[in-house]
Parts: C-alpha cells; structure tokens; sequence
C-alpha cells in the first residue's frame, strides 16, 4: 500500500510488532465513503471539496460519553490508521524535493498511526451512537480513539505557519 521512495529510511524495529504499553482500545468507527488510499482525500480540505459525508459510530460502551457533545458546532476526532506501516521514520511526500521526518508530516505511515480531524458535527443520536459528519479524510472501516469537542478559542491559532507553505 505503501511504496518505498528514494530518501525514506525505516526504522530498525516495525513498532506493530512491539508488545502494546499503552492499552489503546478503540471506541468506534468510520464509516466512509473512501474505500481506496488512492480514491481517499489526503486532508480535510480535499475532503470537504469532495462533498462527501461520514459517520462515526461509537460501540454502545462508550456512548453514555456523548452526552453534552450536541452542544458542540465541530469535533476533533483522533483515529487509528489501521492500514498505514509504522515503520517509516523518514518520508520522501511526491510534492517534496527533499525527504523528511515523519514528525514534521501529516503522513498516516508513522509510529503510531494515529490520526487528527476536525469535523461539522451535522447531527447526533446518542441512543444509536452516530456521529454525522460534514467530511472525513479517512478510509471507510477506520478505527476511532476518541471524540473531543473542538474549542475555536483554545484550538485555534490564526498566527500558525509553516515555513514554506502559503498558507495559515
């Protein structure tokens, strides 16, 4: 799924075959339209372009946990790429000239395969534990870690930059 490109290095030890310490365990679901890596947009502002939305199902033991998120406009979604290799510690991304750390990337293949999205929460039914989202950049199946609200005023920072990019 993941072709090796000149420039990556791999780590030494596949953290997937290490024993677990953190005892992450998954609360739910995505359910997307996006059932290829190439079909799947690669950010949440492709994915939103795309006009397609999702929905994230949480597993009945956690949904008492949604109570008081209908107050909430977003949420920030932490998944578990689940196809992705954790391997991979330096990258060679097709837009880049030069290869970098997987730490400065948005890239699912790291480490840990854990993924960041902040999401229109369109509608909610705590009973049924669906989530209705505006979009997802996630293939369709993908694990769920947890569902924050997302707090523009604590979340946002109009003054982020990366240096090289034209955007904020």
């Amino acid at each position: 799924m993941f072709e090796t490109r000149e420039g990556e290095r791999q780590l030494e030890a596949d953290p997937a075959a290490m024993s677990s310490d953190g005892h992450v365990v998954f609360i739910g679901r995505i359910a997307s339209p996006w059932t290829s890596r190439e079909t799947c947009p690669k950010n949440m502002r492709a994915a939103r372009e795309a006009g397609q939305p999702a929905v994230l199902t949480i597993d009945p033991a956690y949904r008492e946990g949604l109570a008081g998120l209908d107050r909430a406009s977003h949420v920030i979604i932490l998944s578990w790429f689940d196809q992705a290799p954790r391997n991979l510690i330096v990258q060679k991304p097709r837009h880049a000239a030069e290869p970098k750390g997987v730490f400065s990337l948005r890239s699912p293949a790291r480490p840990n395969p854990i993924g960041l999205h902040v999401a229109k929460l369109v509608a909610l039914d705590i009973e049924a534990g669906r989530l209705d989202l505006d979009a997802i950049d996630v293939l369709d199946g993908t694990p769920v870690i947890d569902v924050k609200p997302y707090f523009a005023s604590t979340d946002a920072f109009a003054e982020a930059v990366i240096a090289g990019r034209d955007e904020r």
